[in-house]
């Protein structure tokens, strides 16, 4: 495997702001409120985040983008209830915060009636109160346009249910329809991470995996298996190991197994249709080429590239594990003709 594409098992808070598209203060100030606990530091009095921080701030910024409060994000996280997207608390509080610009309308308008109504005021003192009210309706228009922007995605967490809502349409779209308590939290955190590294296209193709998963109960068992199997490849279990080629053996023909149901299920012509649609969507700049990074779909920002955000998420992989990734990868790749 290659080592740039080897993810780290912990990032210090730079790395881990930059993945997740915050900023290290906003990550400290999760800590202050007791939103995000404090993680252990290194030998260099360092904070280190792990896969269950990243997970957790995702979701957080995902919910804050939404307009929900940090309180009551706070308070839903601490329930282990499902998130529940029906209270208007969150975004009222933000609204609120937001919108303080907009009650301060009535103090410039009251404050420039005089000066314009004065019979001496001139053609200097128009322009300025022209200005400032020109500047005023420039700002209230923005904030219109984020509290419609927070009410839509409120509105569609509630149409959605919990954190589901908070995932792409593209990515939702495909899973709405499964059967009640099919998927599984863990694979909502997979394809956020998914999403946040490869878009919400390649988000929604790799939702087949967790469609087929959820709609067959006898791959869903494999799969725990698998996964458990490789679980178990700890520090303690040398790269070496037999169990090391027989979890992967074991991974390479469930992902096979895994596949045929797709391609059976009609679920690959389903990923060609929403390509299709993406394309439709978001044709391609003529003077932008293949390997250009997008901007991120939740704030319209430049994103990472796929490779500096894998460099930048975590996951606690020990060297049996790796091996064992590299192991299955060696058996899925098409045999080369002898030469």
């Amino acid at each position: 495997m290659f080592s740039s594409l080897i993810p780290p098992r912990q990032v210090k808070i730079g790395d881990a702001a930059s993945f997740v598209g915050i900023t290290p203060r906003a990550i400290r100030h999760y800590h202050a409120i007791g939103l995000l606990p404090e993680p252990e530091r290194g030998s260099d009095d360092r904070r280190r985040y792990g896969y269950e921080e990243m997970i957790q701030l995702l979701w957080i910024r995902k919910m804050a983008d939404a307009g929900i409060a940090l309180d009551d994000i706070r308070d839903a996280f601490a329930d282990p209830a499902p998130v529940d997207t029906t209270s208007d608390a969150g975004p009222a509080d933000m609204a609120s915060a937001d919108t303080a610009p907009a009650g301060t309308a009535p103090a410039h308008a009251d404050g420039a009636d005089p000066a314009a109504g004065q019979a001496t005021a001139g053609a200097d003192s128009d322009r300025a109160v022209t200005g400032i009210l020109e500047r005023l309706e420039r700002t209230l228009i923005a904030q219109e346009a984020e509290l419609q922007r927070q009410r839509a995605a409120v509105q569609h967490m509630r149409s959605r249910g919990s954190r589901m809502g908070l995932l792409s349409d593209f990515v939702a779209g495909r899973l709405e329809n499964l059967p009640e308590g099919s998927l599984r939290q863990a694979d909502l955190d997979n394809l956020l991470v998914i999403e946040r590294i490869f878009g919400p296209l390649g988000a929604a193709v790799n939702a087949s995996r967790y469609i087929a998963l959820a709609t067959h109960p006898s791959l869903r068992e494999e799969s725990d298996r698998v996964d458990a199997a490789e679980e178990a490849l700890d520090d303690t279990v040398a790269a070496d190991d037999p169990r090391v080629a027989a979890a992967a053996a074991q991974r390479h023909a469930f992902e096979e197994a895994l596949n045929r149901s797709i391609e059976d299920s009609g679920l690959a012509e389903e990923e060609s249709a929403v390509v299709d649609s993406w394309d439709a969507l978001h044709p391609l700049p003529a003077d932008e080429g293949e390997g250009g990074v997008g901007p991120d779909a939740g704030t319209g920002k430049m994103s990472l590239s796929a490779g500096d955000a894998i460099r930048k998420m975590p996951y606690d992989w020990s060297p049996a594990r790796l091996r064992c990734m590299e192991l299955t990868l060696e058996m899925s790749a098409p045999e080369l003709p002898a030469s």
